[in-house]
């Protein structure tokens, strides 16, 4: 066996640049490169590795969590078939990326985290950065990746990457385990030599299969549909990353049954298709929810069925309502008492297809779905053209940008009001216009994650829609687009605070206590004073962005237009209208309200929640 003398870090870096994807006969290299910020922990090893190996990109970002972000975000553009590896120092470097290791996760996206990590040998220790343990010495701060990692290890032995690089692969690869994978790589270690087998290092393809249904499952399934006078589909995550576009709208078209969107499913239909009912759930389109409220066999394609998507299990009221779960995941084909189809979404669609020749919806049915549509488009051209205030409210920011992008822009969001209007009121022209992370909801997100984006999909213009108190929190990367030479455009709503929280805070009694950028009055003590004079333009200046400042909806198109000619990031800073929201149309979310409280607001928030709380439901 030939074999060659190299570090730890050294086989790593060389492994990853080796491995392949292949799917429908397309193969592709996996790895993009590394994302890092070197420390003591790791920059002799992992560092001194990719300078030996300059075709396997490096690319230096400004903040351990924002390159896990940006690594999510190219995933998901690249449909789970491309991934980025993520490396840190030890201590601080490596908690940082705690956040992005559960956003990657909870979202089901391929990311490599390579933290380093504390001396596998112990006599130096405890070392700079060093969490001590009074019950263990195999313990450092590390350890707190495994409830956000699908797949933890910890390399004490050079030879150890040799079982463990191909776990590492299996996870990141697979349709139904992929997420964060963390591989922690004590600093010692990582700077050790042995002598590795060639041939584990040579290119290896791994093949993403299709798998088909059970075959008696599947007859069941036909049949439940086939009996079912209003069924409606819920289309997830799983019908982009099955690139199932093609079968669910022939499926749909064929017949009738109206489809419905979950946050990571927007964009499986086009805005144009017949039986697109838009989003469903606590953030839902009118049309959606009363659909969902009566259906009778609820289809579920690629979904987790969140609190968002169910509306906190209120959402499917019908007593008779059965569901079909269609998943590559067998822990969410089975939720709902459904029948499960643990399979890839693309096969069974086609599969039903051809198996559900002759059927259709009824003329009725078929005839509600096309009222609702034309209902729900007045309702969202309403909300695009207010004209209610000077300043324009968010859903006209939406609907000007709406109007105003290619088909294949992309639009970027995580948290805030913003990703409950987009859901409902986005128009999609392209299956991969919308990129919205709701999994975690992550607050910072969407500047790195546009970066991610954008590097994935460099044709397209890539819109970051953040809100001032998500900005202040991952500006950095703004830097990172500029030194990579990837253009964004960033559009900041500023309404002075966490606008989202604080309308919240308000329907539960709590007055928007603590959620507004505002001084502390010395008279009250409470942070209820002027609001504070922040200049978001200035700062994005600082950032060697091009800024530009919108009062109006006409200053917002301008922007615009200018943003388009731009040849590097851009921010607008738009002032927006608080006063002016989206209705919830028929959906409730549960936020737990206090039982007791001396605020009347309070009590008749409670009020309300018990009455709701009775709604929900139990599914056996």
């Amino acid at each position: 066996m030939k074999t060659i003398r190299l570090t730890t870090a050294q086989a790593i870096i060389r492994f990853l640049k080796n491995q392949f994807v292949e799917r429908d006969g397309q193969r592709r290299q996996f790895f993009a490169g590394v994302w890092g910020i070197f420390g003591h922990g790791n920059v002799a090893g992992i560092g001194q590795a990719l300078l030996e190996n300059p075709d396997f990109p490096f690319y230096f970002s400004r903040n351990e969590q924002a390159q896990v972000h940006l690594a999510a975000g190219y995933a998901k553009m690249k449909n789970r078939l491309g991934a980025f590896a993520c490396t840190s120092s030890i201590g601080p470097g490596a908690t940082n990326m705690v956040t992005g290791a559960a956003v990657a996760t909870i979202n089901r996206l391929p990311v490599l985290l390579l933290p380093g990590d504390i001396f596998a040998r112990r006599n130096v220790a405890p070392v700079l950065q060093q969490l001590e343990s009074g019950w263990s010495q195999d313990i450092s701060v590390n350890d707190c990746f495994k409830s956000v990692s699908r797949y933890w290890d910890r390399i004490n032995r050079p030879d150890q990457i040799l079982t463990a690089l191909p776990e590492v692969m299996r996870v990141l690869t697979s349709p139904v385990e992929t997420g964060a994978v963390t591989l922690s790589l004590p600093q010692d270690v990582q700077a050790e030599a042995y002598d590795y087998a060639l041939e584990f290092l040579e290119p290896r393809t791994w093949l993403i299969p299709r798998q088909p249904p059970d075959s008696s499952l599947f007859r069941r399934s036909v049949e439940w549909i086939r009996s079912s006078k209003a069924p409606l589909i819920i289309a997830g995550g799983g019908v982009h990353y099955s690139e199932a576009y093609l079968a669910l709208a022939n499926l749909a078209r064929q017949t009738g049954i109206p489809v419905a969107e979950t946050q990571a499913g927007k964009g499986s239909l086009l805005c144009d298709h017949p039986q697109l009912v838009g989003a469903v759930g606590v953030t839902g389109t009118l049309i959606a929810n009363r659909l969902a409220r009566a259906a009778d066999l609820v289809i579920g394609i690629g979904t987790r069925y969140s609190d968002f998507t169910t509306a906190s299990k209120t959402a499917f009221e019908n007593p008779d309502a059965r569901f079909i779960n269609l998943n590559v995941a067998e822990f969410d084909a089975y939720k709902h008492a459904a029948l499960p189809l643990v399979a890839d979404a693309r096969l069974v669609l086609e599969g039903w297809s051809e198996a559900l020749t002759g059927y259709q919806v009824s003329l009725s049915y078929a005839e509600q779905i096309s009222q609702g549509r034309a209902a729900w488009d007045e309702e969202v051209d309403r909300l695009y053209h207010l004209g209610a205030s000077e300043l324009p409210a968010q859903s006209e920011v939406i609907g000007a940008l709406n109007e105003f992008i290619r088909p294949q822009d992309v639009i970027v969001n995580a948290a805030g009001s913003a990703p409950g209007d987009l859901h409902k009121l986005w128009r999609s022209r392209d299956h991969k216009s919308y990129s919205v992370e709701y999994g975690y909801s992550c607050m910072g997100y969407e500047i790195p994650g546009a970066l991610g984006i954008k590097m994935a999909a460099p044709e397209r213009e890539v819109y970051a829609l953040v809100g001032d108190g998500t900005f202040l929190m991952l500006p950095s990367e703004i830097i990172t687009s500029i030194q990579e030479g990837y253009k964004l455009n960033i559009i900041l709503v500023e309404n002075h605070g966490f606008a989202s929280i604080g309308s919240l805070s308000r329907s539960i009694g709590n007055a928007g206590f603590g959620t507004s950028f505002r001084r502390r009055d010395p008279h009250t003590g409470q942070l209820n004073g002027d609001y504070l004079p922040l200049d978001f333009a200035d700062l994005a200046r600082g950032f060697g962005a091009i800024t530009h400042e919108a009062h109006s909806l006409h200053e917002f198109q301008k922007a615009l237009e200018e943003a388009r000619q731009a040849e590097r990031t851009t921010c607008i800073v738009v002032h927006t209208d608080t006063t002016q929201g989206v209705p919830g149309y028929e959906s409730w979310w549960d936020v737990p309200v206090a039982e007791v409280s001396q605020i009347e607001a309070v009590q008749q928030a409670r009020k309300m929640y018990v009455e709701k709380l009775g709604e929900e439901r139990y599914y056996f």
